[in-house]
């Protein structure tokens, strides 16, 4: 099994790279779906959220409002890692399952958009970010996602600065171009996945500690819509 992980921040075209790298036969393990999945109504862990932050961050239905809570927790960095402690526990043991029930020569791509902030690099045999300029994804995340400019300022600011996403990458995509870029390199990205994965069965490397010592690739310029 190869683990590459996948990051980049919020408006860089991150999602657009995993949707892509899915079409072409990686198993895909994002951890934004699983953090979801794990404060479904019923869940331990929507409980905890509500003890912590209170009922209004519920809406009518019983879920979980998303945007009320993300308000609360992007301009307040003590709150957000509150969260980060409830929330990431339980995102760990839910994305181990899906690593189990992988085949064992699967290519697993891990969507994991605080990769950087939570130091997981070692944990993956390369390490792909999408890099955008923090101007285009401003932009991305108040037209393209209605976001005011307050706000989305503030969720860039709360993750990881680009220099420091850079410094743990093996791979880096620039996306700044057209999404007919991103399709061919996303291509070429994927032959290359296939290739390294093929090189590390040839040599009975199935272990970690095999990440590439050389610094980052750049893979293309293209633009994409979202995150």
């Amino acid at each position: 099994m190869m683990k590459v992980g996948l990051t980049g921040g919020i408006g860089s075209g991150k999602s657009e790279v995993s949707r892509r790298l899915a079409e072409h036969g990686a198993i895909v393990i994002d951890a934004d779906k699983v953090a979801r999945e794990v404060v479904e109504p019923g869940t331990e862990g929507l409980k905890e959220i509500v003890e912590a932050f209170g009922g209004d961050v519920l809406r009518p239905d019983g879920s979980l409002d998303r945007e009320r809570l993300g308000a609360i927790v992007f301009a307040d960095a003590g709150k957000l890692a509150v969260l980060n402690g409830i929330v990431h526990p339980k995102v760990g043991a839910r994305v181990q399952e899906l690593q189990d029930a992988a085949p064992r020569d699967a290519i697993v791509v891990y969507d994991v958009p605080l990769l950087a902030e939570n130091g997981l690099a070692p944990m993956y045999d390369l390490v792909v970010v999408v890099d955008a300029s923090d101007e285009t994804r401003l932009d991305r995340l108040t037209r393209l996602r209605g976001m005011s400019e307050q706000d989305a300022r503030a969720r860039i600011a709360a993750q990881a600065t680009r220099e420091d996403r850079l410094k743990v990458a093996d791979v880096v995509i620039a996306n700044e171009g057209p999404l007919e870029d991103l399709d061919a390199r996303v291509a070429e990205l994927w032959g290359d996945l296939r290739a390294r994965a093929a090189g590390r069965a040839d040599s009975g490397d199935a272990g970690r500690g095999s990440r590439p010592t050389s610094g980052p690739r750049p893979v293309v310029d293209s633009e994409a819509p979202s995150s």
